[in-house]
């Protein structure tokens, strides 16, 4: 199935998010670069001769962590490099998606690709073996302290060996079933090898890029419902022309796409001189969310070349590297998340102004004229909670200190568990965008609006889901329905067509 798609040639050049979307889908294949390869057997033969005269070198004729210095006797390496593969496959709990793993199995194959890994050029043909069958490693998402994810590479590694599960054709089966079913044999690894597929931290870049991708779509979403909002609540559209002019990137390229949908509607004349700060500041919260996801995104793309692995080889030499803490890539995601914070702060604040009426009359609690009915104040109660969702998820993780193998590692970055707390703020982000979506509508509607481009479509797309609210009913199903279709890709294009911001949807290729 997967031979009748396009390649994609791995070069040990940055992987862009398009790139990679294509290879985590199935719709393009990764193969190795002649010259790539060719940089990856220089290296590799580095390696094999240091071995050869008896020398040590981490990870392939020594032991790890705590017995780095047990340096093993050339009878004992290929049982000690099966059997360090078996030893980290230790990942537990949920699965990560198949695109996932599939990204990473690319990135790790890319990164070696400048020849600074050392490993043999068997393994890399047998990494992009299992893509090339379909035979995609059933990976749990537990087991890395972000500074090489080792139990959770060692998932991926251990099927190579014929041990472990993996998905094969759709389905679930033990790996060697899945390499005997494809007509491969299981890799005997070779020194530098087993070491060189487990220390690197292809898996955790892999669910970063897919979900500061899927955080890009759900700010794009949230954009619609705040320019929903501020038209139903008659905001002034003049501070997002000032933000266009006189601001830094993300907030001149946020207030310059507001300003520029608040000349698509019949924009309502303001109703205050000055218009609360939730209001105001939209340009500059959610134009620090975007710099915060690009600059982020962009250490990500970087990370997709470089070796991150330990030992490294450099000059025709071996040598101890510190590559495998992501740091600067952990903290920009980091920063990205407390980004998050303030938009789900500015999204809850214009929700209770919408709720609590007064401006251009709007009823408390967006009663019906003429309505017996409590109405959808009791909705902050929900909005306030997804609030605060987001909020504790931002608090940082990296500096938390462990110690570990004997006092050998003290460093980590937990950017696996930092992404699985991001994609937590990204769903409860959707959830804000549907209750904002459901008040703006209903304002929209009670004033007597005519909405034009995004906000009518967006305005259809909520009554669709959720009628006019008239008399008390339950909501929660609409609410849930509504975040899901806020949430399809297909309506996310319909919106990036129609609104277009090309620095920011272009560079996350949201229009895949």
């Amino acid at each position: 199935m997967l031979q009748q798609v396009k390649s994609i040639v791995l070069c040990g050049k940055p992987l862009d998010f398009a790139t990679l979307e294509e290879i985590g889908s199935g719709a393009a294949r990764p193969v190795a670069d002649e010259g790539g390869m060719e940089r990856v057997a220089a290296a590799h033969k580095v390696i094999a001769d240091r071995i050869a005269l008896g020398l040590p070198v981490y990870g392939s004729n020594t032991g790890v962590g705590s017995m780095k210095d047990r340096l093993w006797t050339a009878d004992d390496l290929a049982e000690f490099n099966t059997s360090l593969v078996r030893a980290h496959h230790f990942g537990t709990g949920e699965f990560f998606a198949v695109p996932i793993v599939r990204k990473a199995i690319a990135i790790r194959c890319n990164t070696a690709m400048r020849g600074h890994t050392g490993c043999s050029p068997e393994l890399i043909h047998a990494f992009l073996a299992l893509i090339e069958h379909d035979i995609i490693p059933a990976v749990r998402r537990h087991g890395s302290m972000g500074c090489a994810d080792i139990g959770l590479m060692g998932q991926i590694a251990a099927v190579l060996t014929g041990v472990g599960e993996a998905y094969h054709r759709g389905r679930l089966v033990p790996a060697e079933t899945a390499l005997a079913d494809a007509g491969l044999t299981p890799l005997v690894m070779r020194p530098r090898d087993a070491l060189a597929a487990l220390s690197v931290n292809a898996i955790a870049y892999s669910a970063a890029a897919d979900v500061l991708r899927e955080a890009a779509a759900a700010i794009r979403v949230l954009l619609v419902t705040g320019v929903m909002s501020s038209q139903a609540l008659g905001a002034s559209a003049d501070p997002w022309r000032v933000a266009a002019t006189l601001s830094t990137r993300g907030e001149a390229l946020v207030g310059s796409w507001l300003y520029g949908q608040s000349g698509v509607s019949d924009w309502p004349l303001p109703t205050a001189i000055h218009d609360p700060l939730s209001l105001r500041m939209t340009a500059q919260v959610f134009g620090a969310v975007v710099d915060t996801l690009l600059v982020a995104a962009g250490r990500l793309v970087e990370a997709t070349y470089l070796s991150d692995d330990n030992p490294v080889v450099l000059g025709g030499q071996v040598h101890a590297s510190g590559a495998s803490l992501p740091l600067t890539t952990t903290l920009y995601v980091e920063t990205a998340q407390i980004a998050f914070s303030h938009v789900a702060r500015n999204v809850l604040n214009r929700c209770i102004l919408l709720s609590n009426g007064g401006r251009r009359n709007l009823p408390v609690n967006l009663v019906a004229p003429g309505e017996i009915a409590t109405g959808l104040g009791p909705l902050m109660k929900l909005a306030v909670e997804l609030y605060m969702r987001v909020q504790s998820m931002a608090v940082p993780l990296s500096a938390q200190s462990i110690v570990v193998a004997g006092g050998l590692e003290e460093e980590a970055t937990f950017l696996p568990l930092i992404v699985e707390r991001m994609e937590t703020q990204v769903r409860d982000l959707r959830q804000l965008a549907a209750i904002e979506a459901i008040l703006s509508s209903q304002a929209i509607d009670l004033v007597g609006d005519a909405p034009h481009g995004i906000v009518k479509l967006a305005h259809e797309r909520t009554r669709s889901i959720s009628p006019i609210y008239l008399k008390d009913r339950p909501l929660s199903k609409e609410i849930e329905a509504l975040q899901g279709a806020f949430t399809c890709h297909d309506l996310l294009r319909t919106f990036v067509t129609m609104a277009p911001m090309p620095e920011f949807d272009d560079f996350f290729a949201l229009s895949k």
